[in-house]
C-alpha cells in the first residue's frame, strides 16, 4: 500500500476501489507543468502497488481536465537552460503521458469534465477508456500561436480519431465539444455534466468485477499488436492467452467454463463468471 503522501498538483482519493487521480492546478486549468510531470510519475507508480486501486480514473479539478502544458513553465522557464534540464523535462512528460499510462497494469479511465487542449490529448489517449462530458470543451490550438502540435499529441490523434476529422482540428484549431469527441471516437461516449462521475463509477465497477489478470493481457494485446503483422500478433496473442492462465491466481479460464458448461449458472455474453471470494491470508 502506498504511504499516505500530498503531492503539490496532484490529488489522490480513494473510494471502493477506484483510485482518483485528480490535476490539481485549477487557476492553471491544470496546465501540466514540470513538476506536475515529475509528481505523476511518483503517483502512476505508487498506486500499481497499492491494492485499494483497481482502476485509475484520471481527472482535473475545477472546470478543467487540462489545459495542455504549461507554456510559461514548461516552455518559457526552460528554453536556453542546460540541456539535461530540458532533457529531463521532456523525458518526464512523455514518461507518465504516454510510456506508463498506455500500457498501465491496472484499468484506466479519463473523465473530461471540462477544457481538454494540446497536451492533454496524449494522456487521454493513452488512458484505456474515456467518458467526457457533454459541455467540455477540446482543442489543439498550438496552430494558433504559431507552433504544430507538440510531443506525442498528433500520434494519440491519429490513434483514435479519423483522418479528415484529426486533420480538421489540426490544421484549423477550432474547438468542438464533447458530444462530438464521442462521434469521432475521441472518447468512448458523453453524458451531461452532472452525470459525468456517476458514469463514470458504473465504467469503473464494470471493470473491477473482471479477472485483473486476463483484463491485463486482453487489453495488452490488443495495443501491442495493432502495430504488428497478422502473422507476429497470432504468436504474441497466443502467448499472452498462455501468460494470462499461468500468472492468474483464480484460474479464471477454469471457472468460467465451469459454470457456463458444466453448471449452467452464466450466459457469457450477458455476465462475466463469478469470481471466488478472497480468503484472508
Amino acid at each position: 500500500m502506498m504511504t499516505e503522501k500530498s503531492w503539490e498538483t496532484v490529488r489522490v482519493e480513494f473510494e471502493d476501489g477506484i483510485a482518483w487521480v485528480v490535476l490539481n492546478r485549477p487557476d492553471k486549468r491544470n496546465a501540466m507543468s514540470p513538476k506536475l510531470n515529475a509528481e505523476m510519475i511518483e503517483v502512476l507508480e505508487a498506486l500499481e502497488a497499492d491494492d485499494r486501486c483497481g482502476v485509475v480514473v484520471l481527472t482535473g479539478s475545477g472546470e478543467s481536465f487540462s489545459a495542455g502544458m504549461d507554456l510559461q513553465e514548461y516552455f518559457r522557464e526552460v528554453d536556453g537552460g542546460p540541456e539535461h534540464i530540458q532533457l529531463k523535462v521532456r523525458r518526464d512528460c512523455s514518461l507518465w503521458q504516454w510510456r506508463m499510462l498506455r500500457v498501465y497494469s491496472k484499468p484506466t479511465i479519463a473523465m473530461v469534465n471540462g477544457w481538454c487542449f494540446g497536451g492533454a490529448f496524449t494522456p487521454l489517449v493513452a488512458c484505456d477508456l474515456a467518458i467526457a462530458a457533454d459541455e467540455a470543451t477540446f482543442g489543439l490550438s498550438e496552430v494558433n500561436w504559431g507552433i504544430p502540435p507538440g510531443n506525442l499529441v498528433t500520434k494519440a490523434l491519429s490513434e483514435v480519431v479519423g483522418y479528415r476529422n484529426a486533420l480538421m482540428y489540426i490544421m484549423t484549431g477550432r474547438t468542438f465539444k464533447g458530444t462530438e469527441a464521442a462521434a469521432m471516437g475521441l472518447v468512448n461516449s458523453s453524458v451531461p455534466l452532472e452525470q459525468l462521475r456517476a458514469a463514470t463509477v458504473e465504467l469503473a465497477k464494470d471493470l473491477l468485477g473482471k479477472n485483473p489478470v486476463v483484463l491485463r493481457a486482453a487489453k495488452l494485446g490488443f495495443k501491442h499488436s495493432r502495430d504488428m503483422s497478422w502473422g507476429q500478433a497470432e504468436d504474441y496473442l497466443y502467448a499472452k492467452l498462455e501468460q494470462s492462465q499461468f500468472l492468474d491466481p483464480e484460474r479464471g479460464r477454469e471457472q468460467g467454463l465451469t459454470q457456463f458448461l458444466d453448471e449452467k449458472r452464466i450466459r457469457p455474453g450477458l455476465q462475466a463468471y463469478e469470481r471466488p471470494v478472497p480468503t484472508a491470508g
